[in-house]
């Protein structure tokens, strides 16, 4: 694992043949970049400091270049409502125009991945994966899809970048882009004579918006949205500042959060599920936990001790293992220590609690919370 200089968690992926490049490394050397392997992809973890960065998503704006973030077409024929039998959420909640957060789940009730769907129409949707796990969608979704339907996947056909913080509207707006629209609502326009789609939506809780440029017309986009950032007083932001910022927001991460072997209650995703839904993928398995109950729950730990917090930890009510940490960081909004962790729902535990997580022999106090960790504004 590589961490940066505050404590984040950086995934390293071993096997340097097989590392994914996005089309913009040269750009982002140029800028200053320093880079890490995060899930099989070359990808920027600061230029300026990660505190410096998470400081000006939430006082201005960041610009995050996400590019690696999957990317698949579902189209044909009722591409939505087979789209709509396989995740968990409800797409028919939504309509053309709208983008929705939802799971692909194993019949066992685990998470394959979460994901972005756009809805186009009723004949087409857009998804957005997470990196790691854009191939394994794209084949489960193959494997499933009724004549007529076809699942094309995009990972390298578009670009993506994050335009996060305060002034994120300022900046879009001085660029003559849409940013009149509802959360989670999406539009396509045009920059620098480059078809992009607008949508606001982003992973760091404050107000922003994504955009997908074509990956081939992805440099004119990119350096457009650099200076316009920069005008207002922002920075360009890596992996290490996207991590403390949505750690501080208690969002989920796959492989942390998520996983084959963490369901969407036990992380606190039931509300992405369509309980009333016919079908999707590990519907039986999750109906029967959820009137059973999960066995744990993914809650807040706010350090009271010094220390920095991180993942696969023990922690503990008094002598008593009650969970792991399941992602843990410095603050830099609370300048303390914060985690996620699974804590076992036997223990009955509740907010406000004190317990403690062993970090290499040495407890630390923590509190424990309910998510988020700070207040901001998002829609």
């Amino acid at each position: 694992m590589l961490r940066d200089s505050r404590g984040s968690t950086i995934a390293r992926v071993t096997g340097v043949s097989d590392i994914q490049h996005g089309p913009l490394e040269e750009r982002h050397r140029q800028l200053g970049a320093n880079f890490a392997e995060f899930g099989g992809w070359l990808m920027p973890v600061s230029y300026a400091g990660t505190v410096s960065e998470h400081t000006a998503t939430r006082t201005t704006v960041g610009l995050f270049d996400v590019s690696h973030l999957g990317k698949a077409r579902v189209r044909g024929p009722g591409a939505a409502d087979f789209v709509n039998s396989a995740f968990t959420n409800d797409l028919r909640r939504i309509g053309p125009g709208s983008a929705q957060y939802t799971l692909c789940c194993t019949e066992s009730g685990g998470v394959v991945d979460d994901l972005i769907a756009y809805y186009i129409s009723d004949d087409e949707i857009f998804l957005v994966p997470n990196a790691a796990n854009n191939a394994t969608v794209v084949d489960l979704l193959r494997r499933h899809a009724p004549a007529g339907v076809e699942v094309i996947d995009e990972h390298r056909a578009h670009a993506v970048f994050a335009v996060q913080g305060p002034r994120s509207a300022d900046v879009l707006s001085g660029l003559g882009l849409p940013v009149d629209m509802d959360y989670m609502a999406f539009t396509d326009a045009t920059l620098n004579g480059v078809e992009v789609r607008v949508c606001r939506t982003g992973y760091t809780g404050e107000h922003g918006y994504e955009v997908l440029p074509p990956w081939e017309s992805a440099l004119p986009v990119f350096d457009a949205l650099v200076d316009a950032v920069q005008a207002a007083g922002g920075q360009l932001a890596g992996l290490g500042a996207r991590d403390t910022l949505r750690t501080e927001m208690g969002y989920p991460l796959h492989g942390h959060e998520l996983s084959p072997d963490i369901s969407p209650l036990e992380a606190r995703c039931g509300w992405a599920v369509g309980w009333k839904k016919e079908r999707f993928w590990g519907r039986d398995a999750l109906l029967a936990e959820k009137q059973a109950g999960p066995r744990r729950l993914l809650r807040g730990l706010r350090a009271v001790d010094r220390g920095v917090l991180r993942a696969g930890l023990s922690v503990y009510d008094g002598d008593t293992v009650v969970g792991t940490t399941t992602s843990g960081t410095f603050s830099p909004t609370l300048k303390v220590g914060i985690a996620l962790a699974l804590i076992d729902t036997e223990h009955g535990i509740p907010d406000g609690a004190r317990v403690s997580v062993d970090v290499r022999g040495r407890r630390i106090g923590c509190e424990v919370v309910k998510p988020p960790f700070v207040e901001v504004k998002t829609r």
